[in-house]
């Protein structure tokens, strides 16, 4: 059988085993440490704007810490990001809120602004001003930043900026994870730097981030004896996981550049395709091609570009399904224009893993040319 080929696997550094054994050494194997505290300064240091990092479980739970810090409660309505994996909309479930899906523009593949401002102004039409919006960066390929903000200005809704795929991609110079009211960071196995699982709230409020880590840690009153006067979560990252970011962090920017990398090789061979599209970054905008992704003109020849690298055991895979599209949240409200369903049908994956060598792009292309030719 062929070498497997991942969609984006894990990439480790020289040091990520020097800090866990640090931990072991020193014995620091609870939820707590001084690499917790080290990984939040790197992550603080490397996005910059004045931002605070709380280094948490999971980037979902940090958008469900976000949610509620941000006063998301019963049947609160929350707009979100159709066109996302469905961690960004879960959460506002575990609050009791209710989901109000919002579809994406062509350019960005993110939210629609024009859409967004349709929505809210239906929503307070009818008595339902929406508490948040969750915009999320797909791909590592910032939303419209501008446009975004000021619909969220002009009603003076909050806006949790989901960065899970977006850490190192930039608006205007200014990093991802520094836009948002509060933003958040995924560190999973398949992102573009990992803890193994973990995640990360950031926000330029100090008082927030010192709010998301007393909820994280089952909201422990300061007393001598367990008390609680708040419901809180076991959502802190462990001392030992964050010793694994804070390897990763050292070499992130060879992760961002193998990635892009990546997108220009899968570009330069088979742009001279017409069946074959790529998303290309708007003007100001820098993307970390987190994933690399193609278009192409139907669902019937998606299908056999990704059955044909299936069969060469190379994983790929077809765009997000949108959230007013899943079998969970099909009876949710959803503001659509078509966008992110054409999407779905038509765009594919490919692998784009920063430890992915020539031979392994050769051989994706060399299949995809073939199939097309």
């Amino acid at each position: 059988m062929q070498k497997k080929v991942w969609l984006s696997s894990p990439h480790m550094g020289n040091s990520e085993k020097s800090y866990v054994e640090e931990a072991f050494t020193t014995n620091w194997i609870a939820p707590l440490g001084p690499n917790v505290s080290g990984f939040e300064r790197d992550i603080e240091e490397y996005i910059g704007n004045d931002v605070h990092a709380a280094c948490l479980s999971s980037g979902t739970g940090a958008i469900h810490l976000a949610l509620e810090l941000l006063g998301v409660g019963l049947n609160d309505e929350v707009l979100c990001q159709s066109f996302t994996f469905a961690a960004s909309a879960n959460p506002i479930t575990y609050l009791g809120g209710k989901p109000i899906f919002i579809d994406s523009e062509s350019e960005t593949w993110n939210i629609s602004p024009e859409l967004l401002e349709k929505a809210i102004i239906d929503r307070i039409q009818l008595g339902k001003k929406p508490k948040a919006i969750i915009a999320v960066h797909l791909y590592g390929m910032p939303y419209k930043i501008d446009e975004v903000h000021a619909v969220s200005k002009k009603y003076n809704i909050p806006i949790v900026e989901d960065s899970a795929e977006a850490l190192g991609s930039s608006y205007q110079g200014i990093r991802c994870g520094s836009f948002g009211d509060i933003a958040i960071l995924s560190f999973n196995g398949n992102k573009i730097i990992t803890t193994s699982g973990g995640g990360a709230l950031l926000s330029k409020d100090e008082k927030i981030k010192q709010k998301a880590i007393f909820l994280s840690t089952q909201a422990r009153d300061n007393a001598p004896h367990y008390q609680h006067s708040h419901i809180g979560y076991n959502y802190r990252m462990s001392n030992v996981l964050a010793g694994i970011g804070r390897g990763q962090m050292e070499v992130l920017p060879e992760r961002i550049g193998a990635r892009r990398n990546n997108f220009l090789f899968y570009k330069e061979v088979l742009s001279d395709f017409k069946e074959i599209t790529f998303l290309e970054e708007p003007y100001g905008t820098y993307s970390n091609r987190w994933l690399t992704c193609i278009l192409t003109p139907s669902f019937k020849i998606r299908e056999k570009i990704r059955v044909a690298l299936e069969k060469e055991n190379i994983e790929s895979r077809p765009l997000w399904k949108p959230m007013h599209l899943q079998p969970i949240f099909e009876n949710e409200t959803h503001y659509v224009n078509g966008v992110s369903e054409d999407l779905f049908n038509r765009g594919l994956c490919l692998p784009s893993g920063s430890n992915l060598d020539r031979e392994d792009l050769v051989r994706i292309c060399d299949i995809i040319k073939n199939l097309l030719q």
